[in-house]
């Protein structure tokens, strides 16, 4: 304890030293030379830092302590300032990139080696021949199977330069000859875009996961390949989509509103507004847009449902979104390392902001906030939505709208309990619906081989045998005794859905996992009764 204790003060001084650096990289007119040179504070908290590094009686990792304190610091910001290692900060910009170099292959680490799950479709490892199920032995002669192996260092690994090639020893089952593949690396997408296909013969539906560099680009070819089918309404599915690039969710709002609308308007600590507004560009300003949203709905995301229910366009179907209206910019601090700080506030063109507070309970009670939302009922009655009639806004046709913490919908959707449940959620966060059924088609992959993506959709192929099997499956590895009775459809569309991703595609995961969902269901039926007050 004692110990623990004569590092306090240590903590507290580089606290102040890297809370200064920081504000010194906060000013933006500022050059590099001029921000670090003449300031005599900064001089002196920095020799302070190498007298700790030269003269400190004991060894201490400054780098680590830094570390600790900048989370420190931005812990008392706000709960969505934060700091990425340098450990991190390559995955964390790989993701939002929206691609990375790689081999192209979806895998699992199975019995202690890397097994195939399907090739990235138009990939690499595709165009050389490898295939669902082949086993991974080997990387350029080394060995990548045995318990040591972390799924970090196997994809250290599998990626590496563009155009650099990768010799794979691959063992498939029912071949008796190990197979060597030469795979030439290249970029692999990480789609933003999970599903685009016809819910009906003039509704079409996108469902986008993340707001990425490439996500725009990614949204305007399946609006126009779903346009081509003859969409001319759309639901864009936002559920648990916790935002991204702002620019990107601009322009995407932008495809659904007039020239001159407001998108949205930021303000700075200066006081200082910079607006958006939507240009001619938009394909779909004629078309019917149903958003759908929930709890899980955050930011980028928010910005989309805010400008279109401001400027009476679409509907906003669903729950409350999470309620997230601060602007975060990412900025260097020269170590490799990042801060995403919180630079403004966005508003939707009412006014509004959206941004719940997060002042009284701390970052704990702020991210905890669904459970107050689920235990005062929110999420299965609407009347139970906290608003403030201080915080009412009206659009410009006369509807109210309400600022303070989220996007409310226009059209609510209670939570659906037969999915969205403990036991549920469990087995999906634990990946046991997947590692299942890729043991499923280990016995009999061959038996897929002609079914054609349309065909298996429309099939009704997952018996309660199977859902009885999967049932032992879990129990064996949970060391539990569920029984999936009350769960029994529910537990075979995810079987099925599951089964439908690792033989085709996510497209098809979805498609038949919105084949029974109630906010799905219900967008269907209010394009069909706009249908009937149109006629």
């Amino acid at each position: 304890m004692e110990n623990s204790k004569k590092y306090i003060p240590l903590i507290m001084g580089i606290a102040v030293a890297v809370g200064v650096l920081i504000g010194g990289k906060l000013n933006f007119t500022d050059t590099s030379d001029r921000l670090f040179t003449t300031n005599s504070k900064k001089d002196k908290l920095n020799r302070l830092i190498d007298y700790i590094d030269y003269e400190y009686v004991d060894d201490v990792n400054t780098d680590s302590i830094v570390d600790v304190t900048v989370n420190g610091i931005l812990d008392n910001l706000d709960p969505h300032s934060t700091y990425i290692p340098k450990s991190e900060l390559k995955r964390v910009t790989e993701n939002m990139k929206g691609d990375f170099v790689g081999i192209g292959v979806n895998f699992y680490t199975y019995r202690d080696t890397i097994t195939v799950i399907k090739p990235t479709e138009g990939g690499p490892s595709e165009a050389v021949g490898i295939k669902g199920g082949d086993r991974i032995i080997m990387a350029n002669d080394k060995s990548l199977t045995g318990r040591g192996l972390s799924s970090d260092s196997i994809i250290a690994v599998l990626k590496g330069e563009i155009n650099s090639r990768v010799r794979l020893t691959v063992k498939r089952p029912g071949e008796e000859e190990l197979m060597d593949f030469v795979v030439r690396r290249s970029n692999i997408p990480i789609t933003s875009v999970d599903a685009a296909y016809m819910l009906t013969e003039d509704l079409g539906y996108i469902k986008i996961n993340r707001f990425a560099e490439t996500t725009y680009k990614e949204f305007k070819t399946a609006l126009t390949q779903l346009q081509e089918q003859g969409a001319t309404k759309l639901a864009l599915d936002l559920r648990d989509n916790p935002g991204g690039f702002l620019g990107i969710a601009e322009q995407i709002a932008d495809e659904f509103l007039e020239s001159g609308k407001m998108i949205l308007f930021t303000k700075n600590k200066k006081g200082a507004v910079e607006k958006t507004m939507a240009t001619r560009r938009g394909d779909f300003e004629n078309g019917e847009i149903y958003v759908m949203q929930d709890e899980n709905s955050a930011s980028a995301s928010e910005v989309i449902s805010g400008a279109l229910q401001d400027n009476d366009k679409g509907v906003i179907v669903g729950r409350r979104s999470y309620g997230k209206g601060l602007v975060q910019r990412e900025m260097a601090l020269g170590d490799g390392s990042a801060v995403r700080l919180t630079v403004s506030r966005y508003y939707t063109p009412t006014g509004r902001s959206i941004q719940r507070p997060y002042n009284g309970g701390g970052n704990r009670a702020y991210f905890n906030d669904y459970y107050k939302r689920k235990r005062n009922g929110e999420l299965s009655n609407e009347d139970f939505i906290e608003i403030a009639d201080s915080l009412k806004f009206t659009t410009p046709k006369g509807k109210v709208v309400y600022g303070g913490g989220g996007i409310i919908p226009d059209v609510f959707v209670p939570i659906d309990s037969a999915i969205d449940n403990e036991t549920i959620n469990y087995l999906q966060r634990r990946g046991h619906f997947g590692f299942f059924v890729f043991e499923e088609l280990e016995k009999h992959r061959d038996r897929y081989k002609t079914v054609s993506k349309r065909d298996f959709i429309d099939s009704n192929l997952i018996s309660d045998d199977l859902v009885v099997r999967f049932q032992n499956y879990v129990n064996l590895r949970e060391g539990t005794n569920i029984t999936f009775v009350a769960y029994n459809e529910v537990i075979k569309r995810l079987i099925k859905a599951n089964l439908g991703r690792q033989l085709y595609d996510d497209n098809t995961f979805y498609e038949i996992l919105n084949d029974e969902d109630i906010m799905v269901e219900e967008v269907i039926l209010l394009s069909k009764e706009n249908n009937n007050f149109t006629q």
